[in-house]
C-alpha cells in the first residue's frame, strides 16, 4: 500500500515562511511527477506548484518568486518552502505524486492534507 503523509502546516503571521514536507512509503518501484496543489474553504482545489521526476518545475502565477518545490529521490520526499507568506495562500495543501508500484503499475496519489493558516 502506497501513502503520501505531509507534514509542516501550522500558523504563521504575514510575511513568514514555512516548509511542507511530503514522504512517500509502501511498494515503490517509481516516482514520476510530483506536486502540491491547495484547497481554500469555499473553493476549488488549485495547483501551486509541480515538479518532474527530472527536475523541472512549474508555480502558479500567485506564488512564483516566493514558493520553492523541491524533491529528494533517494528519500522519495517532496518539498515546498513557502517564504513571504500572505493571507491568501491559508488552505489546505495536498501532496499528490504518479508512483509506479514494484509490479510496474503507474497510479496517482494524494496525501491527506495539511493546514496552512496566514494570519496576525
Amino acid at each position: 500500500q502506497v501513502q503520501l503523509v505531509e507534514s509542516g502546516g501550522g500558523l504563521v503571521q504575514p510575511g513568514g515562511s514555512l516548509r511542507l514536507s511530503c514522504a512517500a512509503s509502501g511498494s515503490i518501484s517509481n516516482i514520476y511527477d510530483m506536486g502540491w496543489y491547495r484547497q481554500a474553504p469555499g473553493k476549488q482545489r488549485e495547483l501551486v506548484a509541480r515538479i518532474t521526476i527530472g527536475g523541472n518545475t512549474n508555480y502558479a502565477d500567485s506564488v512564483k518568486g516566493r514558493f520553492t518545490i523541491s524533491r529528494d529521490n533517494v528519500k522519495k520526499a517532496l518539498y515546498l518552502q513557502m517564504n513571504s507568506l500572505k493571507p491568501e495562500d491559508t488552505a489546505v495543501y495536498y501532496c499528490t505524486a504518479d508512483i509506479a508500484s514494484t509490479r510496474g503499475i503507474i497510479t496517482n496519489y494524494w496525501g491527506q492534507g495539511t493546514q496552512v493558516t496566514v494570519s496576525s
